[in-house]
């Protein structure tokens, strides 16, 4: 399951189907369908936890991965599930979103493989064929994996697979998969007995970053700091609530979502769990020092100033 990290310009016409909600409730957009990176969501909304704080939140699948932080950005959304380095790319080109809470921790994005490939270390990618879907940030990042094995980008054949990473891997069209959540596509390849490995980024150069964040635009937090504030909240007691009764935090997932492949959601939510926000405080210098990696690396155009980034709502 590829989580798409890039951001596109709006367009109308996306837009012209959502509609305002009325006073008291709130659209939040996930980041893809639903799934176990989701349970606590799931787990506040069906827990009464949105409800306690006075929340009325609607859960919304995208039917394109690029409009929830464009939904938000357009004032269409009031929250959306999204990613560190989205809000960076957004904010550099002049869209007024911002992290206000956390949802999972550090990355899931991997370089992933199959474990019959022989690849063993960053060094093995040397003639490998390696797929990606999004070019500006996934090669970037490729890069620096590749550099810290002292290699170059030349050394390996990149493939555009256009997020089709799992048949990809498993049809022999690639040797490797740029942006690989190890808590899905590996568990998938587990479940189907076809062991999977994978370099963690933050392992080979990529600075540590938020993987899931909420987020929002600045206009309605000018005027529903609350709100926001109280949202933040309930997500992070769904995410307490997981934790301290994971089983039945599943069940009302599964009670939401009937169509999930269950065998495969409560493998990932396994391997999800310790992941998932221990609070909701975001690091200013975890921010910034992400802004300066994307405009070294070619990721932006422009410096982004770290405070923009990120809103703290929470004591």
């Amino acid at each position: 399951m590829k989580r798409l990290l890039c951001v596109c310009v709006l367009f109308p016409a996306l837009l012209a189907g959502s509609t305002a909600l009325g006073a008291g409730k709130h659209r939040l957009i996930l980041d893809w369908f639903p799934n176990a990176d989701h349970v606590p969501l799931y787990v506040a909304r069906e827990a009464g936890l949105f409800a306690k704080h006075g929340l009325d939140v609607d859960l919304v699948a995208p039917a394109d991965p690029n409009a929830p932080l464009k939904l938000v950005a357009a004032g269409q959304a009031d929250f959306a599930i999204n990613y560190q380095p989205n809000v960076i790319i957004a904010r550099s080109e002049g869209l007024a979103v911002k992290s206000i809470g956390l949802l999972v921790d550090h990355p899931l994005s991997s370089l992933a493989f199959l474990q019959r490939s022989g690849i063993k270390t960053p060094a093995d990618l040397k003639g490998k064929r390696i797929g990606y879907s999004v070019e500006t940030l996934e090669l970037a990042l490729l890069k620096v994996i590749l550099e810290n094995a002292g290699l170059k980008l030349g050394d390996c054949t990149t493939v555009n697979v256009n997020f089709n990473l799992t048949s990809a891997l498993l049809s022999g069209q690639v040797d490797g998969v740029m942006g690989a959540f190890w808590n899905y596509e590996l568990a998938e390849l587990e479940i189907e007995k076809v062991p999977g490995a994978y370099f963690a980024m933050e392992k080979y150069g990529v600075p540590d970053y938020y993987e899931l964040i909420v987020i929002s635009n600045d206009a309605f937090l000018n005027k529903n700091a609350d709100a926001a504030r109280r949202l933040v909240t309930a997500i992070q007691e769904g995410i307490d609530l997981s934790r301290k009764e994971p089983e039945r935090a599943l069940s009302l997932y599964f009670k939401a979502n009937p169509e999930v492949r269950k065998d495969l959601d409560r493998r990932a939510f396994q391997l999800t769990l310790p992941q998932f926000a221990h609070a909701q405080s975001q690091r200013p210098e975890q921010w910034a020092a992400w802004a300066k990696f994307a405009k070294a690396r070619g990721i932006v155009a422009t410096d982004v100033a770290g405070d923009s980034l990120f809103m703290n709502l929470t004591r």
